[in-house]
């Protein structure tokens, strides 16, 4: 199944959160770890999650240093930074509520044809 580049990018910065809060992490695993988390239905390129981590930087929300790998080649390892937990808790409210929200229209329960409408529009 193909994944729309809207839907992408609106769970980009939430899904980049929640995997720093986790711990310490960087690209190439955070990029593992989006894969595993949607069963490999989503594939991230470089090309979006580094402008992703560098505006998350440039924001104060995401903190970086450079570290050597095992194999002693440089990486740049992410974190949350302080507001970058503030956000995190706050994005995880927000998607909370659109996530009820979808999940009651779904099953029925929004309303009489509200999941058909939906679907047809």
């Amino acid at each position: 199944m193909r994944i729309g580049k809207d839907l992408v990018a609106a769970t980009a910065t939430p899904l980049v959160l929640g995997i720093l809060a986790e711990g310490e992490s960087y690209g190439y695993a955070i990029l593992q770890r989006v894969g595993e988390l949607s069963d490999g239905q989503l594939e991230w390129s470089d090309g979006m999650l580094y402008p992703l981590l560098h505006r998350l930087e440039r924001l104060g929300h995401v903190e970086s240093s450079w570290a050597s790998s095992p194999t002693g080649r440089p990486r740049k390892q992410y974190r949350l930074s302080a507001s970058g937990h503030s956000v995190f808790a706050e994005q995880r409210q927000q998607w909370a509520v659109v996530n009820r929200a979808l999940d009651r229209v779904w099953s029925g329960h929004g309303g009489s044809g509200a999941a058909i409408a939906f679907g047809s529009a």
